[in-house]
């Protein structure tokens, strides 16, 4: 496994949270992917979803990486309070991604079934059976940064 990181949901402000947490921890974002990054015919976004943030991360240390996104409208609004966070697995290849995802999920509530992703990485979403929510992902073009 490469590595287990936090992410974080955000209602729409997780760019001006990770550039204060940038300001704290120095460093550079590693990518920032905005939903309208992603638009397209299999995935529409609406106008005022369009600058939201899908993906950001943050190296903290040597092999840790704090990532977010802000959670589009359709979905509702976070609660600050639980459901804010996931755990986020980068794995070496697809079948540990599949190994994980299954094992993990079992008993559990799948969110996203994992797959072939709109960003290009093969990812899913899940609730654990002990409500614990995590998202597994495997990307072939991952090179070492998050």
């Amino acid at each position: 496994m490469r590595a287990i990181n936090p992410w974080i949901n955000f209602n729409g402000n997780a760019e001006e949270a990770f550039t204060f947490y940038k300001a704290v921890f120095g460093g550079e974002f590693t990518k920032i992917i905005r939903f309208k990054d992603l638009s397209g015919p299999e995935f529409q976004v609406a106008e005022d979803e369009a600058n939201k943030i899908m993906y950001i991360g943050l190296p903290l240390g040597k092999n840790n990486v704090l990532i977010a996104n802000d959670v589009p409208g359709f979905l509702g609004r976070v609660s600050e309070n639980e459901n804010r966070s996931k755990l986020y697995v980068n794995a070496e290849s697809l079948e540990e991604a599949d190994k994980i995802f299954n094992g993990l999920s079992a008993g559990g509530e799948v969110e996203g079934p994992i797959g072939d992703s709109p960003w290009g990485t093969y990812a899913g979403m899940f609730r654990d059976k002990y409500g614990i929510e995590w998202i597994v992902e495997f990307d072939p073009g991952y090179n070492g940064q998050g």
